[in-house]
C-alpha cells in the first residue's frame, strides 16, 4: 500500500505566487490545498487537516498572525511556516511567539523552500519502524539482513545500495533530490557538489533494471532527482 502523499496548505493572496507554489509542490509529489484569505484558510485547515501551512502574513480577512493564533487555540499541531516579506522581518518575531515554526523572507529559492518543509515534515511525523522487506517486479530485499533475490538468483548489492534503496522505496511516488539523499542515506548535509548519488544510482538500476538504460523503477526526475515506482 502506497504513502498518502504529504498535505499542504498554501495560504497566499497573491495569485501568481499562489499557482507558482501549487505548481512547484505538486510537482514534488504534495497534495496541494490553496486560500486566499485567512478565513478561507482556517475553514480548509479544520477541514483537510494538513500535514504543513505556508502561511502569508498580510492577507484579506483575518492576518497570518490570526490565523497562526486561532490554529494553535484549536490544538492544531502541525508546523506552519510564515511566508514574510523583508519589510516585515520585525513580525518574524511575533508569529514565532503564536506558535508559528519557522519564516521564510521572499523573494525566497523554491528549492530551499521545499527543502524545508520536507525537513519540518521529517521532524514532525512519529516515529517509524524502518522498512524491512519489500518485493516489486520479482524481487524480494530483505533490507535487515542485506540480502536480495531475482527470479535468476541473488542479487549482490552494497550496504549503501540497500540503503539507497530502502529510502527511495519508503518515499515511493515521491520526487527525492540528490541533496535529500546525501543528507538521509550519507548522512552528509553541505551538499558537495558531487555525482557520488548519480553513481550509486547508476550501479543500482544495473542490478535491479531490466534496461539499466531506460529504467522503469527508479526514473530520472530532470534537474530534481529521482522517483521510485515499484
Amino acid at each position: 500500500m502506497e504513502n498518502a502523499p504529504p498535505k499542504l496548505l498554501i495560504v497566499e493572496d497573491e495569485p501568481g505566487l499562489a499557482l507558482g507554489l501549487r505548481d512547484n509542490f505538486e510537482f514534488e509529489g504534495f497534495a496541494v490545498f490553496s486560500a486566499a484569505d485567512g478565513e478561507e484558510a482556517l475553514r480548509i485547515a479544520f477541514r483537510e487537516k494538513p500535514d504543513l501551512v505556508l502561511l502569508d502574513l498580510m492577507l484579506p480577512k483575518l492576518t497570518g498572525f490570526e490565523v497562526c493564533r486561532q490554529l494553535r487555540e484549536a490544538g492544531a499541531a502541525m508546523p506552519i511556516v510564515m511566508l514574510t516579506a523583508r519589510s516585515q522581518e520585525a513580525d518574524v518575531v511575533k508569529g514565532l511567539e503564536l506558535g508559528a515554526d519557522d519564516y521564510v523572507t521572499k523573494p525566497f529559492s523554491i528549492r530551499e523552500l521545499i527543502a524545508r518543509v520536507r525537513a519540518h515534515l521529517r521532524r514532525a511525523a512519529p516515529a517509524q519502524a524502518r522498512l524491512e522487506r519489500y518485493e516489486f517486479g520479482g524481487m524480494s530485499f530483505d533490507f535487515r539482513n542485506y540480502a536480495a533475490h531475482g527470479m535468476s538468483g541473488e542479487l549482490i548489492l552494497s550496504p549503501r545500495e540497500f540503503e539507497l534503496l530502502r529510502y527511495l522505496v519508503t518515499r515511493r511516488g515521491e520526487v527525492v533530490t540528490r541533496e535529500e539523499l546525501l543528507e538521509q542515506v550519507w548522512g552528509i548535509q553541505d551538499y558537495p557538489m558531487t555525482r557520488t548519488v548519480d553513481n550509486h544510482i547508476g550501479k543500482l538500476r544495473q542490478k535491479i533494471e531490466a534496461e539499466p538504460g531506460e529504467p522503469k523503477w527508479i526514473v530520472t526526475v530532470h534537474r530534481s532527482g529521482y522517483k521510485f515506482l515499484g
